[in-house]
């Protein structure tokens, strides 16, 4: 009665009493991050600039300040290195915190780590390098004066199984204090931890962890939004025993949820109570949420069953390593929402604290992972680093799940203690295993399993797949996967690898960024986040609003075909907008011509499909382009997808001119005909009709040796020539056995050139359909198009790009490489209407009549896997104008196991007729304009 009379009273009286109790207060001795630091002394004992004292600034890696030796995880040395970095900082207590608890804590040092406190240690070797520990040393401070803070770090650990855990996996290996370091400064009697569990129907549960003395009395808790507003009144239970753990529990009725799309949260205060008055105070942010695993069906967050599209991401920049700061994490994340990715996999140790601060306010699902790779940790190792990570990581609602370890770097004595540890009862996982009911296999091809996998009874979710090796992978073959996944019920979704390339800045190579061959250079963004082809077909891929092909025909009524594939969010809560644009030819620097038009949206709940209706202008059918763009409740544009209405047959015709000029004179030497309109002087081989020469008042254009058939047989023969009207035709004779393939010239009086192709495929199955020219590299400058842009694509990686006028300057980028330019130059672009090519000193221009065409500009000098299974198959000549071309792989896999995009062009014609060939048309602008 007494225990209930006190509970009312506190209930009734704190709320209006003064806090004067402490809150934990951090003091940080080192900077807050990679954009923050403080210089410490600092003695290297191996490798560059070893053996002085210098300074260097914490919190960093020491090879990014030129310090040591680089290591990348397979480098035979990589875990048998003796290099260690000593620091030292001097640092003042003031005489007021003698009597309180004064923890030192390391929030990452890499990786064996000894700390003294006044020539004293503070506690035990530290190893493992991800996770924050802390020492009490209370005891060892002067208080009132100075003190010396001694840190020796050891790069490679002396238990052998926190190397193969960590100093042996396929990323870099670095040395240092890479996290911040600060004192945290409680009251003698304090709240030490804190574990919540707050599930979706409202129910709050906390287990507090207390340091007293038999003092304090009572523990009292408030929820807050995040605006300041109580939710529900106070709540609080009785203490005890010193050291002791209570529980307090509340029931919130119709909480905010918290999802990756409606990431919302809440703070909850607890008030440690001596004699009625607060002593300690600490806050925790949270959300109400409920994640279940059920077996054999997926994945359940509050109720619904979700996929995850994720991205595996290293903690990595490339000046600071893994030195990074809370700027970098919110760059991170807004760069996977805006790809559409609600999830996140922290290969293969813990993050920093901000990034799942980030992940929990903006939205993300967050797999969190013990580290482990091939290789893992020992169990009283293991077992104090699997305590570390949920002592620190257990509050974030973004974190559902936990790894044991990745390919086989899972120790099993470590499972049930994931469960023990947290409050949550997290699902645990095995990374590339089929176990906890989930298959995981990294990598699989796209029609893989006879009995597992797709066809087996685990629910599948690799956590790894479609390796971005360079320009593989990632976007190209995703759409295939993810449809395929979409559809299937037992599967959950899955993580691309992987996030940014680790390219690291050389400090011992003056600069010089180094992604170790093929091993880091398998980003969706670079390692500045520079963004690649596939970071936009993803976000088409993703977007949870999926618009369905359609085409826009005169006869168009407004309506888009949409299905919401959220799983939480209306679409009505999303907006619309479109607009229409009539661009510009070839020859002109003035701005496209925009009308907007509003887009009205249904209210489709999760997995409904309807109809978006566009309230079009009664002249829309005067424009070329069609764009629809869909914004996020949080003002978050999820994709902008465009249309054409302006067929490439159009646009030809009201850029070409026919008429004007002098007569077209053809004249015959040797093996050549020589013809000459309107001062453009043209040369074609009479036996083969390939154009040799071009040449206009202002010198030679270098566009020669075409067409050339690319997988087709180049038999144009018996070539004629006659005059159709002005112009002058030449063209090759069809005959069904030896000359199928037919080429016409026609070159009229204003200069302009017209070229038609119709040809067979040499063969059913072909990787490119097209025709090939000659340019030299050397003489190309830019190129401006109109067609879909601005980035390269190939046959497995269509989506992502606009349709519109595009120019980009020559570049001779290589995805994955230095320099990090893009978009790249060289490849593949889609849905050609006109190309002008700025070539030095002469520019021209090419112009189709044709759908579907697309242009390749030139030949990266590709690097390759020691599989073979990445590299991209080109045409032979220069410039290349195509019907079809071909996918690309990725490190593990080759392109044709990637999904039917990535398989070869299928081209059926048994008689060889010619109304059954392919047709292709261009028209040649060589007049210099």
């Amino acid at each position: 009665m007494k225990y209930r009379f006190l509970t009312a009273f506190l209930l009734l009286v704190l709320p209006a009493l003064p806090v004067v109790a402490q809150q934990t207060e951090k003091r940080y001795l080192s900077g807050t991050g990679n954009d923050n630091t403080v210089n410490w002394q600092f003695y290297c004992t191996a490798g560059q600039n070893s053996g002085k004292w210098t300074t260097i600034p914490v919190p960093s890696n020491w090879e990014l300040q030129g310090f040591g030796k680089y290591n990348y995880g397979f480098a035979k040395d990589s875990a048998r290195g003796k290099e260690q970095g000593l620091y030292k900082h001097e640092f003042q207590v003031p005489a007021s915190w003698k009597g309180k608890r004064i923890n030192l804590v390391f929030e990452g040092a890499m990786t064996d780590t000894d700390v003294k406190i006044n020539g004293q240690s503070a506690g035990e070797t530290h190893q493992g390098s991800y996770y924050a520990f802390k020492y009490d040393i209370s005891a060892l401070l002067k208080y009132g004066s100075g003190n010396l803070l001694e840190a020796t770090v050891s790069k490679h650990s002396a238990n052998a199984s926190v190397n193969e855990a960590e100093r042996k996996g396929d990323f870099w290996i670095f040395g240092g204090i890479f996290r911040p370091v600060y004192l945290e400064i409680l009251p003698a009697e304090h709240i030490a931890h804190i574990a919540i569990d707050a599930k979706a129907n409202g129910t709050f549960s906390a287990q507090v962890q207390l340091n007293t003395k038999v003092k304090a009395t009572n523990v009292l808790a408030q929820i807050y939004t995040l605006s300041g507003q109580k939710v529900g009144a106070p709540f609080t239970a009785k203490t005890g025993n010193e050291n002791q753990f209570v529980t307090l529990t509340k029931s919130i009725p119709n909480p905010l949820l918290w999802t990756s799309e409606t990431p919302n949260r809440y703070k909850v205060e607890f008030r440690l109570l001596q004699a009625g008055k607060p002593v300690h105070v600490l806050s925790r942010y949270f959300g109400f949420r409920t994640v279940e695993v059920k077996q054999r069906d997926g994945i359940y967050v509050n109720g619904t069953k979700i996929k995850l599209k994720g991205v595996n991401r290293h903690s990595f920049w490339p000046s600071s390593g893994r030195a990074l700061s809370k700027k970098l994490s919110v760059l991170d994340v807004n760069l996977m929402k805006d790809m559409n990715m609600n999830a996140v996999r922290m290969s293969h140790y813990p993050p920093d604290d901000h990034f799942l601060d980030v992940c929990d306010s903006l939205g993300l699902y967050v797999f969190d992972e013990l580290a482990g790779w091939h290789g893992h940790y020992d169990t009283p190792t293991g077992t104090k680093r699997l305590k570390e990570l949920i002592t620190h990581d257990v509050n974030h609602p973004s974190v559902i799940f936990w790894i044991n370890g990745n390919e086989g770097g899972h120790n099993y004595d470590l499972d049930p203690l994931f469960a023990k540890e947290d409050i949550q009862k997290r699902h645990v996982i095995h990374a590339w295993e089929d176990f906890g009911g989930f298959d995981t296999q990294h990598y699989r091809e796209y029609n893989y399993g006879i009995g597992n996998y797709n066809h087996g009874h685990s629910m599948t979710l690799p956590t790894e797949f479609l390796h971005g090796l360079y320009d593989g992978g990632h976007g190209a073959g995703l759409e295939d996967y993810w449809e395929a996944m979409w559809h299937d019920p037992l599967a959950a979704g899955g993580f691309l690898w992987d996030f940014s390339d680790e390219g690291v800045v050389r400090t011992d190579r003056n600069g010089a960024i180094d992604t170790d061959g093929n091993r880091g250079a398998d980003g969706i963004v670079g390692p500045y986040r520079e963004k690649e082809g596939s970071f936009f077909t993803v976000k088409e891929v993703w977007s949870p609003i999926k618009l369905e092909r359609r085409e826009i025909t005169p006869t168009f009524d407004g309506n888009f075909p949409v299905e919401n594939r959220y799983y939480f969010t209306n679409t009505g809560q999303c907006s619309f907008t479109g607009k229409l644009t009539r661009v510009n030819g070839p020859y002109t620097l003035e701005k496209p011509l925009e009308k907007t038009f509003t887009v009205s949206a249904p209210n489709l709940k999760p997995f409904e499909k309807g109809a978006l209706k566009a309230a079009l202008p009664a002249d829309w059918k005067d424009y070329d382009f069609l764009y629809i763009t869909a914004t996020d409740p949080h003002k978050r544009e999820l994709f902008t997808w465009s249309f054409p209405i302006s067929l490439p047959n159009k646009i030809a015709s009201s850029i070409i001119k026919t008429e004007g000029g002098n007569e077209v004179v053809l004249t015959e030497a040797d093996s050549l005909y020589t013809i000459t309109a309107n001062n453009i002087h043209l040369s074609f081989n009479k036996q083969t009709g390939i154009l040799k020469q071009v040449a206009n008042s202002a010198g030679t254009i270098p566009f020669t040796n075409g067409p050339v058939l690319q997988e087709g047989v180049n038999n144009f023969k018996n070539f004629t020539h006659r005059k159709d009207g002005k112009a002058i035709i030449l063209e090759s004779t069809f005959d069904r056995k030896t000359s199928y393939n037919t080429l016409q010239w026609t070159i009229y009086p204003s200069g302009w050139v017209k070229m038609r192709v119709r040809y067979f495929p040499d063969g059913y199955f072909t990787m490119m359909d097209g025709v090939n020219f000659s340019f030299p590299e050397a003489s190309m400058k830019g190129v401006k198009w109109m067609g879909k842009g601005p980035y390269r694509v190939w046959k497995n990686r269509m989506k992502g790009g606009a349709l519109g006028v595009w120019s980009k300057a020559y570049n001779n980028t290589e995805t994955g490489e230095t320099p990090f330019v893009y978009p790249e130059f060289k490849g593949y672009h889609a849905n050609m209407y006109w190309c002008r090519f700025e070539a030095t000193g002469n520019p021209f221009a090419v112009v189709t009549e044709n759908e579907d065409v697309f242009f390749r500009l030139f030949t990266p000098a590709w690097k390759t896997d020691q599989w073979h299974n990445y590299e991209p198959i080109f045409p032979s000549g220069d410039i290349s104008f195509m019907q079809g071309i071909s996918s690309i792989g990725t490190k593990t896999q080759r392109n044709e196991t990637t999904g039917p995009m990535g398989m070869k062009n299928i081209f059926y014609d048994y008689e060889k007729e010619p109304a059954r060939a392919k047709e292709l048309t261009l028209f040649f602008d060589f007049s210099g304009r």
